[in-house]
């Protein structure tokens, strides 16, 4: 495919997208089923223009000429928030989009509302005026790779000699101790030799802190509330270096289906309960794990057309659903154990709030410490807060 041509297949699907289609990723397998001229490269250009796009939905609009966004416009803003001139690639030659208009000619984005240098809803600023614009700026690029390396079958340092020995290079990340940043190859990872014998499985380095906020110790028995794709699970199983029971439960049996080769992989024993099966369970776990459902609002530069479906209904049905979430996963900590709460969100409503809400219906459990709130940046991981409840 022609430069032009991928930026018109850009258009398009960010046009559907636009349009209520399905999220992002979906429409872009779709894309790519649909586009068997289409090679490896030419789909991973597509979805890097569609993402970079999404990222900056309303900047690249405000740069392209145009106060609604448009697929259109997000392709001619991103080429030129890039520093890169959209002409060459806007021909109306062979596969490419039409020339530019003289009504897309570029604004100044320094000019435009701060929601709209920031690539945030309207609505949702007044929830941010505490967080750093640092932060936000960040949620705007691309967020690194970051590995975590598995104790059970590697150290750093050979974690690093067996990527390297497949033309990825790593260094040491921060947050985590066994976090690696991935610096050369990241496109390479899910086939290595180093992640599909289990060395290395990809996780934020801020994920990898939220993690050992409260560690397990070996033999003790932990719960994974709300496992979904399992990161986290398996990382409380290497700090317990597989010894004890490790439990993971999740409201989608698809998701714990898909744990349990990734468990194999990593050489750990994982207890899986279906939806709703936590009984088993009820006042026996020394830690329970909750990485409750929220807006992602941390994760938002890897998950960015998520930032533009949130709404305040939607917002108002998490946080009800992070109550209860709670609520139920506190009949699992037997007397003494940890209650671990987490969130990828940046949302105090989402974080401090929940906690402080949580508190004073349960008087069973006290706050042990100050918790942990982190913010995206360029050398951090994600935005992410835990806290620890510690039982009576």
């Amino acid at each position: 495919m022609t430069p032009g041509a991928r930026v018109a297949a850009a258009i398009a699907i960010l046009d559907d997208w636009l349009a209520g289609g399905d999220g992002a990723d979906r429409l872009l397998a779709a894309w790519g089923r649909a586009s068997r001229y289409a090679g490896s490269g030419d789909r991973q250009a597509v979805a890097d223009l569609v993402y970079d796009a999404l990222r900056r939905l309303r900047s690249t609009a405000w740069v392209a000429g145009a106060d609604t966004p448009s697929g259109r416009s997000a392709l001619i803003g991103s080429l030129r928030l890039d520093g890169r001139d959209p002409a060459p690639r806007f021909t109306g030659e062979g596969h490419a989009p039409a020339p530019l208009a003289s009504c897309e000619a570029p604004r100044d984005l320094a000019a435009a509302p701060e929601a709209v240098r920031l690539d945030l809803p309207d609505w949702l600023m007044p929830h941010l005026e505490a967080v750093p614009r640092a932060a936000l700026e960040a949620l705007r690029h691309r967020a690194p790779l970051d590995l975590r390396v598995n104790r059970l079958k590697a150290d750093p340092p050979a974690a690093v000699a067996a990527l390297a020995a497949e033309g990825i290079a790593a260094v040491p990340g921060p947050l985590a101790p066994d976090c690696l940043r991935v610096t050369e190859g990241a496109r390479r990872v899910a086939r290595s030799r180093a992640y599909l014998d289990g060395l290395v499985e990809i996780q934020d380095a801020a994920s990898q802190a939220v993690a050992a906020i409260s560690p397990p110790q070996p033999g003790e028995t932990v719960l994974d509330f709300c496992a979904g794709g399992g990161g986290k699970t398996l990382a409380l199983g290497a700090a317990m270096a597989g010894r004890g029971r490790l439990v993971a439960h999740d409201i989608s049996a698809a998701r714990l289906g898909a744990l349990r080769p990734r468990a194999e992989r990593a050489g750990l024993a994982v207890e899986c309960l279906p939806p709703g099966a936590t009984g088993s369970v009820a006042g026996a776990c020394d830690l329970v794990f909750v990485d409750a459902p929220c807006s992602g609002s941390g994760a938002w530069r890897r998950n960015p057309d998520a930032k533009w479906r949130l709404t305040p209904q939607r917002l108002d049905a998490l946080i009800a659903t992070q109550d209860q979430v709670l609520d139920d996963a506190a009949r699992a900590v037997r007397p003494g154990g940890r209650l671990v709460y987490a969130t990828c969100s940046i949302l105090v409503e989402e974080n401090a709030a929940r906690v402080a809400a949580f508190l004073a219906r349960d008087k069973r459990f006290t706050l042990e410490g100050a918790p942990l709130a982190l913010l995206p940046g360029e050398d951090a991981g994600d935005g992410f807060f835990a806290a620890i409840l510690r039982r009576a």
